[in-house]
């Protein structure tokens, strides 16, 4: 299964504190789906504004990228250029 780490915030919000979750899913999109199945609302969250990285690769549209296993995966706050 795949290690989905969140923000502390969002962690406190969602899922009682926990950073760290574990996650059956082939990408991005059925990743937020399952993580949204037991967390109501944190996939919203995590679609906007948010940047993912998976195994220290970071997307900006990243819903139909593949994930591995034993992936890695974080959510970022998309920074903008100027």
């Amino acid at each position: 299964m795949a290690e989905v780490l969140l923000y502390r915030d969002i962690a406190k919000q969602f899922t009682g504190g926990r950073e760290k979750i574990h996650v059956d899913a082939k990408d991005v999109r059925s990743l937020l789906r399952a993580l949204d199945t037991d967390f109501p609302g944190l996939a919203e969250v995590l679609q906007t504004d948010m940047a993912v990285a998976i195994d220290g690769q970071i997307y900006h549209d990243a819903l139909l990228e593949p994930i591995e296993e034993n992936s890695e995966i974080c959510f970022l706050p998309a920074i903008e250029g100027g």
